[in-house]
């Protein structure tokens, strides 16, 4: 959770410095592109406090009304960055962008704007560094894109789509508005700022994927459910683990329930005494899972 802090405020600060410079050089130059720029900066802004509203929320103790904790606060928040980056910044830019193709306007003092761009480059860019590097942390030797989509903490990775976005939409910016500019085609002005929304449309269904398999109770992995089966299975009392349920409460807990069929002749206490066993065994080799609940068959 740290780690997700770390990156989320370098983001945060990055967009804060650069979200009312754009919209300050995009009124001045008469430059839809960097208003779009703008709209997509004030967003990020947005959604990162909003993550960190989520991590705060659910890191809450339990309740009665929700004894087993606020974990999946973060991945409703995650969702609700989802839904935003796709309206108001993907929404919000492919609209200004058809505007302003339909309407084109010449920019004007083009300097400025690259002044602007190429310091928020550097600023996002940097985030962008950030970002990776704690994501890198996580990943355990996996490749990218098989970190993002078994990791169960979509905070890390968000703001490494955002600032990936951010760099992206620049360049698009920089290269549409330079050639718009020099041969003298304001239309173009206009297809950078839809293609900075459509690559923002984009990473917001990437994101709302990942975020919706979270909130409706996606659980361990394969791999995790064999190593589970074979530990239960190794106490002497069990003959077979005949199911076993889980669910992430949050990126650092999991509930789970194992359905055992154990030996007939067992009473009451031997089966309890199993039954705390393998709780201990199963809570010792896997740290995540905070609650275990076992059902004799």
């Amino acid at each position: 959770m740290a780690n997700n802090r770390k990156s989320i405020y370098s983001a945060l600060a990055a967009n804060l410095l650069i979200a009312l410079t754009k919209f300050i050089a995009g009124a001045f130059t008469n430059s839809s592109s960097m208003i779009s720029e703008g709209i997509h900066s004030t967003v990020d802004t947005t959604n990162q406090l909003l993550l960190l509203y989520g991590l705060k929320r659910s890191q809450k103790a339990p309740d009665e009304s929700h004894p087993l904790g606020y974990g999946k606060e973060l991945y409703f928040w995650c969702f609700v960055v989802s839904i935003l980056i796709f309206g108001l910044g993907g929404g919000l830019s492919v609209y200004q962008g058809i505007l302003h193709i339909r309407e084109p306007e010449l920019v004007t003092n083009i300097f400025w704007n690259y002044v602007v761009l190429i310091l928020s480059l550097v600023f996002e860019g940097t985030s962008l560094l950030i970002s990776s590097k704690e994501f890198n942390k996580t990943r355990n030797g996996k490749r990218w894109w098989d970190s993002i989509v078994k990791s169960k903490d979509p905070a890390s990775f968000l703001v490494v789509f955002e600032d990936g976005a951010a760099v992206a939409g620049l360049v698009v910016v920089m290269i549409l508005m330079g050639i718009g500019y020099y041969f003298h085609i304001p239309e173009l002005d206009g297809v950078a700022s839809v293609i900075v929304g459509l690559i923002l449309v984009f990473v917001s269904l990437i994101l709302a994927r990942e975020s919706r398999s979270l909130l409706m109770g996606e659980g361990i992995a394969p791999e995790t459910r064999e190593k589970i089966i074979k530990l239960s299975e190794q106490d002497a009392a069990v003959v077979k683990t005949r199911n076993i349920l889980s669910t992430y409460q949050s990126p650092e807990e999991v509930v789970l329930m194992l359905i055992i069929d154990f030996k007939d002749h067992l009473d009451t206490e031997e089966i309890t005494q199993a039954i705390q066993r393998i709780r201990e065994t199963v809570k010792r080799e896997f740290p995540l899972v905070r609650f275990v609940i076992i059902q004799p068959e």
